[in-house]
């Protein structure tokens, strides 16, 4: 009725080409759009600002994800009008399509609505500024895609039927050609299954540092997707490993661990194995007394074995950090004090030596070479050392 009210308007002021009338009203209706989706942009935008100051969360995760679809779906509503103006005057076959065009809008509309709003709701849920008890990243994520593809598929298949085509026998067919896109596709669903898996089981999460002793795997985990899980190796290269390997490999997730172990063995010189016992009660007691050291852990130092070179102990404690970089400051702590201790007692810590003890040959053993280079040498005799003769006497 508007658009007819406008079209007879247009012919009283005395413009009677048709081509003329219709630009016009096709240019009013864009021209009125833009102000319209302009206008509605600013009042959402200064609702958000001042939803952003309530208590109030998820508000302001609804603010944001309609901003944007709202003004879509003004500019929707403009361009359906301004495409039945011109069917109204041309005819054309080509406008013929707008009912189904506009219905496809909105139901597209109404789903990037809904996922934009899961987006905001998986931010608020891990944001500790936000909530008191934030959720575990991984699993957000795995819920959100899990809600997200519902919302698609179902998005999907409103306009399937909106298209003219039957839902149950869309249904129909993937039932049945299912078991052939089951072979077909037998290792995108086993990654499928194997990230699924991961995402209920958690052995690991995003920001984790893991590794595997059975794969050369080791590293951060960035991102656990559907189908890979992107690590990112201490030389900052990245690892992309398909989830279906995790469900045939044992997986370590040292970013878990309590505490970090010091285990070291020091051996002292033989000399110096009297004064084993001091010293290691002097180092149990420094151990003991360290800050860093977690003594309601195993914490042992005990007198260990008699090695080749050295007497030998070790140092078997925890520390209370977990920092990689923290473990190593306590462990060189630690040592240094062990050396101090050592020295205290004039000890020394040992390395590899050899000591090679010379038996003195008897008189009558001196003699005999110095005969036996002054008689002659008859076939057949020997002439090796006394030394010698001793060892082919312990061999025969």
């Amino acid at each position: 009725m508007k658009q007819g009210y406008l079209d007879k308007l247009l012919t009283s002021m005395g413009i009677m080409e048709v081509e003329a009338r219709a630009t016009l009203l096709i240019f009013g209706v864009v021209l009125t759009t833009a102000l319209t989706a302009f206008i509605a942009s600013r009042i959402v935008l200064f609702l958000e600002k001042r939803a952003s100051h309530s208590r109030n969360l998820w508000d302001d995760a609804l603010l944001h994800a309609l901003r944007k679809p709202v003004v879509l779906a003004i500019w929707l509503v403009g361009l359906y009008s301004a495409a039945e103006i011109a069917y109204r005057f041309s005819k054309a076959e080509i406008f013929k399509a707008n009912d189904v065009v506009f219905r496809v809008g909105v139901i597209w509309l109404i789903c990037w609505s809904v996922v934009r709003f899961i987006r905001e709701a998986e931010k608020i849920l891990v944001s500790p500024q936000k909530v008191k008890r934030p959720m575990d990243l991984t699993t957000v994520s795995a819920l959100g895609k899990l809600t997200r593809a519902a919302v698609i598929i179902t998005a999907v298949l409103v306009i399937m039927q909106s298209l003219g085509y039957s839902i149950s026998g869309v249904l129909a067919f993937g039932g049945v050609g299912g078991i052939a896109v089951g072979f077909a596709a037998k290792d995108l669903l086993a990654n499928f299954f194997g990230g699924l898996m991961v995402y209920m089981d958690r052995p690991f999460k995003v920001g984790e540092w893991i590794r595997s002793p059975d794969k050369n795997i080791e590293g951060t985990v960035e991102h656990i997707g559907w189908r890979l899980t992107r690590i990112r190796t201490f030389d900052q290269r990245p690892l992309f490993v398909p989830n279906s390997t995790f469900t045939s490999i044992s997986v370590e997730n040292p970013s878990r661990m309590s505490n970090r172990r010091i285990y070291e063995t020091i051996g002292l010189r033989y000399d110096d194995v009297h004064c084993m016992g001091q010293v290691v009660s002097d180092v149990k007691s420094m151990l003991e007394d360290h800050p860093e050291i977690d003594t309601a852990q195993t914490l042992m130092v005990n007198f260990n074995t008699f090695n080749a070179s050295s007497v030998d102990f070790f140092i078997y404690a925890f520390t209370k950090t977990t920092n990689w970089v923290r473990f190593h400051e306590i462990k060189q702590e630690v040592l240094l004090k062990t050396v101090e201790i050592i020295d205290s007692y004039g000890a020394q810590i040992a390395f590899p030596t050899r000591t090679l003890h010379m038996v003195e040959s008897s008189s009558a053993d001196k003699e005999t070479p110095v005969q036996d280079k002054q008689q002659p040498q008859h076939a057949g005799e020997d002439t090796a050392s006394p030394i010698r003769q001793r060892d082919r006497e312990d061999q025969l």
